[in-house]
């Protein structure tokens, strides 16, 4: 039987949304999902070496940055990273870099990107995977 596979298309670079979509791309490896991921414009910024780090604002409700935050430590949560690093181990993960949005964040060539990137690629392959996919989200 064939994996289910799952799109997602991962706008946003806000930590909120990047944490999210690890709880959700955590949830289809632990399903045996056939992931891909799509890396568009604000979510390049967060795959582009050197700025992983530098995510630290909320794309809703900026006052409860803090908040947030304390939760994530007190729950001991994984960071983003840490959650597509852990979905990439168990099932068959692929991030891919619009091209697009790569370069409006300084990301040319594979090197530019942090190691959980794949490939760079044209907004085709994501329109193509998502007519494809039993699961497709916009993050």
């Amino acid at each position: 039987m064939e994996n289910k596979k799952m799109t997602m298309a991962l706008f946003s670079g806000s930590i909120d949304k990047l944490t999210g979509a690890g709880v959700v791309l955590s949830g289809a490896a632990a399903d045996d999902m056939d992931v891909d991921i799509y890396v568009l414009l604000m979510g390049a910024r967060a795959f582009v070496k050197d700025n992983e780090d530098k995510i630290d604002g909320l794309s809703e409700y900026p006052h409860l940055k803090d908040e947030f935050f304390k939760s994530l430590e007190t729950l001991k949560v994984p960071t983003w990273i840490e959650f597509f690093e852990m979905a990439k181990d168990l099932t068959n993960v692929k991030i891919h870099i619009c091209s697009l949005a790569g370069k409006m964040w300084g990301g040319e060539k594979m090197e530019d990107f942090i190691d959980l990137a794949d490939d760079i690629c044209g907004i085709g392959e994501y329109i193509e995977s998502a007519q494809e996919a039993d699961v497709h989200l916009f993050i």
